[in-house]
């Protein structure tokens, strides 16, 4: 069990017979009422953000979660297959436990998978990756009017937007939170 004094973001949660992740909490200390804890918390299943308010000094159960590295594979619509770097046994896992840049993901690429026991209750991106661009469109001489883009389609099969001098064979780091192109890699 775990008090509201050990709430940290990331901490998971049982609550109701399902996962959450909290996203984000504030200690609040009103000036004649007890002190609370107001907490925004992710449904681990259904990706849904609720915005919840605990007593201090309030008991949840926590849930003690292992994360293991994983190589991803390949991916079969929805399915994605990765295997575990230790025992290399090959783990079949729903495209719904990733929460955003998974457009970034290439064979290949290792990734932390969440594990309840023998569960997989979520899956983590690395926060950076670096990929090819295979297409994009040329940038014209002139048309750099403050911060000009294009579209560039990835190795991955993702795109993002970069500045008209990324050719096509340049190698560029992508922030996986927001899909943001960062620099180009020599």
């Amino acid at each position: 069990m775990a008090s509201t004094s050990d709430f940290r973001s990331g901490l998971i949660i049982k609550m109701d017979g399902e996962l959450f992740t909290i996203v984000e909490f504030q200690h609040v200390k009103m000036g004649r009422g007890g002190a609370f804890v107001r907490t925004k918390i992710k449904n681990l299943q259904t990706g849904k953000v609720l915005e919840r308010t605990f007593r201090s000094g309030e008991k949840v159960e926590d849930v003690r979660v292992e994360r293991r590295p994983m190589q991803f594979l390949y991916r079969e619509g929805d399915i994605l297959t990765c295997m575990d770097n230790e025992t290399f046994e090959q783990l079949s896992l729903d495209i719904n436990l990733f929460q955003s840049g998974i457009d970034y993901l290439k064979d290949g690429e290792t990734i932390s998978i969440l594990m309840n026991g023998d569960t997989p209750i979520g899956a983590e991106m690395p926060n950076f990756v670096v990929l090819k661009v295979t297409s994009t469109d040329p940038g014209f001489r002139g048309d750099t009017v403050s911060g000009a883009t294009k579209r560039a389609v990835l190795e991955s099969g993702g795109t993002v937007l970069v500045p008209l001098f990324v050719e096509e064979g340049d190698v560029l780091k992508i922030d996986t939170r927001t899909g943001v192109y960062i620099e180009r890699v020599k």
